[in-house]
């Protein structure tokens, strides 16, 4: 684990160095790319020094007890030795978990895409809940949530919705979110008081930056059309809403939210460029998919993700067995101690793999 860390903080120091080097400042791209290298590993590296500082205090203090000492000198020094072991205990046990190789994504903006699934308007409704929970909770962490394109119903409800949320952290705490998300409900439109079970999906990507997606211009096809709410009353007169098609793969982005089609196109774009992206990625893996899918199944989450149990106030997290009765919370924007399950799960994984390497 030392050699491990040393190698970190050699590099740390190269890239300071790089950070201030005039050529690097005029390159934008390589210098992003070398903050955000030098933001991850700047707490590693931290603790690191700090685990360096207690080890020398506590070979200090060890010195001192080979020694001949007062006996209240000495009951002092072993104390002191104690909390020093305590302290390089957790400082070394924080270390292993900082060395778990960092997601490359977890400071990115992303993608958010609900649908409603099983259960016509009642999972339309329940689609609007889930992009209120979101928002709500993007808001707790100082995050922008921008709309790209909505296809709402008369109820209120969204056929589907997509949009960013942009802010430090939001792939890393929400990328948990994707797969099926269950509702347990007497629906509004159910006069007989019985429950029912609705569904609907969260797709979460990460948003691709321009320098990791080529477009060819010639590859797109751009369609401009009007934008309207339900029921037509907010009916644009004009082709400001944008739909974009990737001609050689067929993925589609619109955008129908802002009133200027160039500000739509803009936004479309960013979409398109993410799920191209994504396209891009899975493409690449499908080998490696393929072959872990034949060792260990497919160890996806997407059937059932977590369940919301309205007359029981309760949400579960089946991917790590969580039950929390609190659902009016967790609704409003309350998912910290579901996120924090999901991360120290991972986390977990993580260690468990290294440890078998």
């Amino acid at each position: 684990m030392v050699e491990q860390l040393e190698v970190l903080a050699a590099r740390y120091q190269e890239l300071e160095q790089l950070l201030a080097d005039p050529a690097v400042i005029a390159d934008q791209a390589r210098f992003r790319e070398l903050a955000r290298e030098h933001a991850r590993l700047e707490t590693t590296v931290a603790r690191y020094r700090e685990y360096q500082k207690v080890q020398r205090e506590l070979a200090e203090a060890r010195t001192l007890l080979r020694q001949p000492q007062e006996p209240e000198f000495r009951e002092l020094v072993e104390e002191e030795v104690r909390r020093l072991e305590a302290a390089a205990g957790e400082l070394q046990a924080e270390l292993r978990r900082l060395l778990i190789p960092p997601d490359p994504d977890d400071d990115k903006n992303v993608l958010v895409e609900i649908r409603a699934g099983t259960g016509g308007e009642e999972a339309a409704l329940f689609a609007a809940d889930l992009f209120w929970m979101y928002s709500r909770y993007a808001e707790r962490n100082g995050w922008d949530v921008e709309v790209t394109s909505a296809h709402e119903t008369d109820l209120g409800g969204f056929k589907e919705v997509v949009f960013l949320v942009e802010g430090k952290g939001a792939w890393r705490r929400l990328k948990f979110e994707a797969g099926v998300h269950r509702v347990q409900r007497i629906p509004r439109t159910e006069s007989g008081g019985r429950i029912h079970t609705s569904t609907a999906t969260v797709a979460v990507l990460p948003e691709a930056e321009d320098v990791e997606v080529e477009i060819d211009p010639d590859d797109l096809s751009l369609d401009f059309f009007r934008a309207g709410g339900a029921g037509g009353q907010h009916v644009n007169k004009t082709e400001s809403a944008v739909r974009i098609i990737h001609l050689p793969t067929g993925i589609t982005a619109e955008c129908q939210d802002e009133r200027s089609q160039h500000k739509n196109r803009e936004k479309a774009m960013r979409v398109l460029r993410s799920r191209l992206s994504e396209f891009f990625r899975r493409q690449q893996q499908e080998e490696l998919d393929r072959a872990r899918r034949a060792q260990v199944g497919t160890g996806e989450r997407a059937e059932k993700a977590r369940t919301y149990n309205f007359p029981e106030n309760r949400v579960t997290d089946h991917r790590v067995g969580l039950t929390l009765y609190k659902l009016n919370l967790v609704l409003e924007g309350d998912l910290e101690e579901l996120v924090d399950a999901l991360v120290a799960d991972e986390e977990a994984r993580k260690l468990g793999r290294a440890s078998v390497h």
